[in-house]
């Protein structure tokens, strides 16, 4: 079996440790609010901005940003794990900032999506740059390019 050696590999500074982290945590952090506090941050939210299926997706959505910030924090899988918190992180700008830039402007809209902008940008990094030498997925890379070299 073939395993795309791009997935592991990265030229990123052992500061990318920072951005995992940063970011990781920002998700991991707020998929446990989901289900620490329901009526807030989960079921009755996503049923308030209009999420179909509240009951299923907030747990859902939680869960994800769970298992993938974590991933992301120790370095495992990282550029895999970007994807899907991109498409969570993509979908909270659109239903909870985009109608705020619509009814109260440009900068209550700016001010708010703050946290979003940055994970949004965190995750673009790693998904272009990968994890830096100071994760799991550089050791893989580099068992998997000895590996290629030897075989």
């Amino acid at each position: 079996m073939a395993v795309n050696h791009r997935m592991f590999a990265s030229t990123a500074p052992k500061a990318t440790m920072l951005i995992r982290v940063l970011v990781g945590w920002v998700f991991l952090s707020e998929g446990i609010q989901k289900f620490l506090f329901p009526d807030s941050l989960g079921v009755s939210r996503f049923a308030k901005i209009g999420i179909p299926d509240p009951s299923f997706s907030a747990p859902f959505v939680g869960g994800v940003e769970i298992l993938f910030g974590m991933l992301i924090i120790v370095g495992f899988l990282t550029r895999f794990s970007a994807v899907p918190l991109l498409i969570d992180i993509s979908v909270a700008i659109a239903t909870t900032k985009v109608p705020m830039l619509v009814d109260k402007g440009l900068w209550a809209a700016v001010h708010e999506a703050r946290t979003d902008l940055s994970m949004l940008l965190g995750l673009l990094f790693l998904l272009i740059e990968g994890a830096g030498p100071l994760s799991i997925d550089y050791r893989l890379g580099r068992d998997l390019d000895r590996r290629s070299k030897d075989g």
